[in-house]
């Protein structure tokens, strides 16, 4: 195998990516299938942990102060999701992927005390301490629902059968009889798919093994030295599907964490109720006994409905409905510490939700099964609309999280199109001139949008200024048609954001009297326009905002 290039036609199959004959190899290929979507499986684009590092400092100067890292366990996988192993980073993302190896293969894997350190733990371990020197904290993903079919644990199971000490870590249905040739070896997998074999659970979650094993990967990556003193370790923890693993095993999940790091933060992937009819889950039982805060696609869905909408779009009163319903369920901590977020790895990027309204949110999402997705790059007015989003999102209570790429203008449809290379500003890009199947089309000019970089730049700096704005509590006091007006404030500072969800510019008066009762002057922290107080004649222009707050 060879690098992807990194600059290149997300959609345009490079030489050795044509002419495979995919469904000979894969029996899960179909001969219709468009071949960007079997190769982006496949590509490797030589992403390490070394660049991350090197990349901190364009993260701290956009605003940063916290990075969610997708996983980086040992796995086959471009995605990770499929673990060979936890106590170990990919020995691809470190400097000596050799050397790793040999490291492994003087280890028990099912014995902690055996456990060493290799060059790309290390390296990790390089850039929890960079973070936090800059005061950044960081979190990665537990996937503790399955692992990978090439997990150590399992692939014991396969070869030993019923004769195997991790019998009862998975779900087993069937085990192969030697006296046949046909391998009757069956077991249950994440949603049916074999190389994610799941771990069992009993009453109280993962039964004995795989909960000791995950207990000791708990206290390997948050307090790696073992002294006491977690500051050498990660912050927190992101849980892969932590819908389908029983509640009580995250109660004590919780009690690992927090005893290591009573700040530690735990945020679930706590999503769909019912997938068929957009029903998401209400998470209020999970906070606080096994949650700090869950992603919060529910804040995502009342974005896309309210801005991403066309002939489906709910008004300004829908989406403060819509919002002050999860307020009312969830207890106020919790909201302010809800990771906000408009898209992510497991959805199309909202700078695609724009291009594609009038869906529910995550469904009919790429080109691949909806062949009337448009790939093609945001016009002028649907930036605008990018815009007004990260300006609500940053000023809505909760914690904002910026799927990368978001502040540098990149976009693309569901997994795998929202993974695409990142676009960094000293990077020249061809421009995306393939469909999905490799045909050409219309091209869009692909690169970094510095414009776009200031604006989240600005946001995040208003937001991590104002305690109003980070700690206040939410009053709204406008929500009409495509007007929103909120107010946000703590005892001592308020600020006013004031939004225009509308095509075209609006004119509005408001009266600030009772909101700032000493105040002479406001000033917009975004354009640094001051007003006089308290009548303000505001013009928004479309799909604009202002954020309020005393001029000193």
């Amino acid at each position: 195998w060879q690098v992807h290039p990194w600059k290149s036609d997300w959609y345009e199959l490079q030489p050795w990516e044509s002419g495979v004959d995919w469904p000979a190899i894969f029996d899960w290929a179909k001969p219709d299938d468009p071949m960007v979507k079997t190769w982006a499986g496949l590509r490797r684009y030589g992403g390490d942990l070394q660049g991350v590092i090197d990349r901190l400092d364009y993260l701290q100067d956009l605003g940063v102060n916290a990075l969610y890292l997708n996983p980086i366990f040992e796995s086959p996988s471009l995605h990770k999701y499929d673990a060979t192993m936890y106590h170990h980073v990919d020995n691809n993302f470190g400097p000596d992927p050799a050397g790793d190896r040999a490291i492994w293969a003087q280890e028990d894997p099912g014995d902690p005390a055996t456990w060493q350190w290799t060059a790309a733990d290390s390296l990790f371990l390089e850039l929890i301490a960079q973070c936090h020197q800059r005061g950044m904290r960081i979190i990665i993903d537990g996937v503790f629902n399955h692992t990978g079919n090439t997990f150590w644990a399992f692939r014991d199971l396969q070869e030993k059968q019923e004769a195997s000490a991790y019998k009862d870590w998975y779900i087993v249905h069937r085990f192969d009889d030697p006296a046949t040739a046909e391998n009757e070896f069956r077991y249950e997998g994440w949603v049916g798919v074999e190389t994610l074999p799941e771990i069992r659970e009993d009453e109280n979650g993962l039964v004995t093994g795989p909960r000791e094993h995950v207990h000791a990967i708990v206290q390997r990556w948050m307090d790696p030295n073992g002294d006491g003193d977690p500051s050498d370790g990660i912050d927190g923890w992101r849980l892969d599907v932590s819908e389908m693993v029983d509640v009580d095993f995250w109660k004590e999940f919780r009690q690992w964490v927090k005893e290591i790091n009573p700040d530690g933060y735990i945020t679930g992937e706590y999503w769909w109720e019912d997938y068929g009819h957009n029903v998401m889950h209400n998470a209020a039982d999970r906070f606080d006994i096994a949650f700090d805060a869950v992603m919060n696609y529910r804040l995502a869905r009342a974005m896309y409905q309210f801005i991403g909408n066309r002939e489906k779009q709910i008004d300004a009163r829908g989406f403060a409905d819509s919002l002050q319903n999860q307020y009312r369920e969830y207890p106020w901590e919790r909201v302010l510490t809800c990771q906000n977020l408009l898209c992510s790895h497991d959805v199309d990027r909202f700078s695609s939700q724009v291009v594609n309204p009038d869906r529910w949110i995550d469904h009919a999402a790429d080109p691949y099964g909806n062949p009337d997705y448009q790939l093609r790059a945001p016009n002028a007015e649907e930036w605008q609309k990018v815009r007004l989003a990260a300006g609500l999102q940053m000023t809505l209570p909760g914690a904002p999280m910026v799927y990368y790429g978001e502040e540098a203008g990149m976009w693309g449809g569901d997994d795998p199109d929202c993974r695409k290379p990142m676009t960094w500003p000293e990077m020249n890009f061809p421009p995306e001139a393939h469909d999905q199947f490799g045909r050409l089309r219309e091209p869009d000019p692909v690169g970094f949008d510095p414009k776009l970089f200031d604006w989240y730049q600005s946001l995040i700096e208003i937001r991590r200024g104002s305690a109003a704005l980070l700690h206040g509590q939410i009053e709204f006091l406008q929500a009409e048609g495509p007007l929103l007006v909120f107010r946000r404030s703590t005892e001592t500072e308020s600020a006013i954001v004031v939004a225009n969800n509308a095509p075209v510019p609006l004119r509005m008066t408001l009266n600030t009297a009772a909101y700032f009762p000493e105040a002479t002057e406001l000033v917009d922290r975004l354009s640094g326009t001051v007003y006089s107080t308290p009548e303000l004649p505001l013009e928004l222009s479309n799909f604009g905002i202002v954020v309020l707050t005393k001029k000193n």
